[in-house]
């Protein structure tokens, strides 16, 4: 049994008052935040304080892991197919450093025709037909590029900010800027399908030093929506809320003494899995939708599926989710390319529209934010035979819709090969830039403090793409 001499006991009492009452204040100020939720009821959360006046109120983000060819699908090179098979010209690779291309690799010329589409005739690859019937709904951009060139760093750089693990997600930094509208869900959900995970993991929708609430919540398309969500045989509502009451009332005095804003988020996460246990199921429920909207996406009620991950992600912004994020990890063609992309826009592409389509027609797309895209683009050189490209980080194309966006344009050029960005180059933190500055976030403003330094999503970069603005 520990003992402490007078001295010691009164210094650890003049702790316990100084984080209780002077508190370096962020456990207080949780725990005085989640009072002020519970006592709201089922009022709607205030309305957040921003910047500026938002455009968007929402984001649903398509993250394309394992980076698509914008080469077949967005960026039409007729010079890339006139040199296909020729060795690229020397001063084009000087410097250059990919992943695993030969530098005696020859060029590609593009596996897909091109079709220009919609009013705006904007230019997309053959195996988007559904994309194309709502083009003139989309911004697209040709002029992408990062800094990162294998998918872990490119992926956690995209989303985070920084190559390194440990930082907050965009959607951890939207949801500590602007909190939830739903009281029953959480304000940033994700869904994952393809062949596999993200190949960052769990840093693309982690919190990293935001309080963990504003982490991403891994959502499941069948089943339960959440592993563990259910009760056990024998623990009826009554058992539970009486555990819960309990629980929480042990945190609350564990929040008192050492003042840890830590516990704070887990009181809250404790009552939004309790919440969860009844809004979630109705929510995955995609039997109550109309079969004519069913079809519309290609979805299919119990089956997971990418269609299935859209439609869901409608059904979640309808509901106050801020932050909706789909990974379809399926797109690394070093070989099998024009089978592969064959594949996965069967996969894909009906159901992106159909999510634009669907938003559009309920009166929601105005407000929310749609971004399609993944970590980097794909070489004008072959890798693998005939039929692959490699990772390339120079130029690659991404796509947005709604909220604030302006539609029916395409922003920004490459060059004759595809390789170099070249006119309105956008990085990936001037992405990141507009999509807080659309949801009324400065992005120089919104900094959580950490070791002495105000950190932010662009890092110390970025700035708003004011031509993508309506």
């Amino acid at each position: 049994m520990l003992s402490f001499s007078p001295a010691e006991r009164q210094q650890l009492l003049n702790r316990r008052w100084f984080l209780r009452e002077c508190g370096v204040g962020l456990g207080a100020m949780a725990l005085a935040d989640l009072a002020r939720h519970e006592a709201r009821g089922a009022d709607a959360p205030p309305a957040p304080k921003t910047h500026h006046e938002p455009k968007a109120k929402r984001v649903i983000y398509l993250f394309m892991g394992g980076a698509p060819s914008h080469l077949e699908l967005f960026d039409n090179k007729p010079q890339l197919a006139k040199f296909d098979g020729t060795l690229p010209p020397p001063e084009l690779l000087k410097n250059y450093r990919a992943a695993f291309i030969n530098p005696n690799s020859k060029l590609l010329g593009p596996k897909f025709k091109f079709k220009k589409f919609g009013q705006s005739g904007t230019e997309l690859g053959e195996l988007l037909p559904h994309l194309g019937a709502v083009v003139d709904d989309i911004a697209v951009v040709k002029s992408m590029h990062t800094d990162a060139f294998n998918h872990a760093p490119a992926q956690i750089l995209a989303l985070t900010g920084h190559q390194q693990f440990g930082r907050p997600s965009a959607g951890a930094w939207v949801s500590y800027g602007l909190g939830s509208e739903s009281k029953d869900l959480p304000g940033f959900v994700v869904f994952s399908s393809g062949s596999k995970g993200p190949s960052g993991g769990n840093s693309c929708w982690g919190s990293g030093f935001l309080p963990s609430s504003h982490a991403g919540t891994l959502f499941r398309s069948a089943g339960d929506p959440v592993l563990f969500l259910g009760n056990p045989a024998g623990i009826d509502p009554g058992l539970q809320r009486d555990s819960l009451d309990a629980l929480n009332a042990l945190n609350k005095r564990r929040l008192d003494v050492v003042g840890d804003p830590e516990i704070a988020a887990r009181i809250s996460a404790y009552e939004m899995a309790g919440r969860m246990q009844s809004s979630a199921p109705e929510l995955m429920d995609l039997s109550k939708e109309t079969k004519e909207t069913l079809a519309m996406y290609g979805a299919e009620p119990g089956k997971p599926s990418f269609a299935n991950n859209c439609l869901l992600a409608r059904r979640l912004v309808e509901r106050g989710v801020r932050f909706v994020q789909l990974f379809h990890e399926a797109w690394d063609h070093h070989g099998g390319l024009t089978n592969g992309l064959k594949t996965e826009c069967g996969k894909t592409d009906q159901a992106c529209a159909a999510l634009i389509k669907d938003l559009k027609q309920r009166g929601l797309l105005k407000d929310t934010l749609v971004v399609w895209g993944g970590e980097f683009g794909r070489t004008p050189m072959v890798q693998g035979g005939n039929d692959g490209r490699d990772h390339h980080p120079n130029c690659y194309s991404v796509w947005l819709a709604g909220g604030g966006v302006k539609p029916g344009q395409v922003l920004g050029a490459s060059d004759d090969l595809g390789f170099n960005a070249t006119d309105d180059r956008v990085h990936v933190h001037d992405l990141n830039a507009t999509l807080l500055h659309l949801l009324g976030l400065d992005h120089e403003k919104l900094t959580y403090r950490l070791q002495g330094r105000d950190f932010r999503l662009t890092d110390v970069h970025g700035v708003v793409v004011e031509k993508l603005l309506a």
